[in-house]
């Protein structure tokens, strides 16, 4: 169930939760429909020590993975999220598009 439409590296914006609104920058996307983003969704673990690992017990933040519904690229032209399509150019080459101006996400 892996989507082609949000990737890793991608500027996004948060649609609905608790940080509804925030931007961040995607650090991974999982199989499972889920992706990992910078400074969104950060909750509190709880770890135990390990004295194996070198690893000092206490309070952790770390961000947990947010589902891909709930996050959109963001459009900078718009500065807003926005929707994504796919197009292929003249050249033969498939790339993201903006569904609301049609503008190409990855020049590249």
């Amino acid at each position: 169930m892996t989507s082609n439409r949000i990737r890793q590296g991608d500027d996004v914006i948060v649609l609905s939760g608790r940080d509804r609104g925030k931007r961040g920058t995607v650090l991974r996307v999982f199989s499972n429909g889920k992706a990992l983003v910078d400074n969104v969704n950060v909750v509190k673990k709880h770890e135990r020590p390990n004295p194996n690992k070198g690893q000092t017990g206490g309070i952790i933040e770390k961000e947990a993975p947010i589902h891909l519904s709930n996050i959109a690229l963001y459009n900078p032209n718009r500065k807003r999220g926005d929707r994504i399509g796919s197009k292929t150019l003249a050249d033969g080459r498939k790339v993201r598009v903006f569904r609301s101006d049609n503008e190409v996400v990855d020049p590249s």
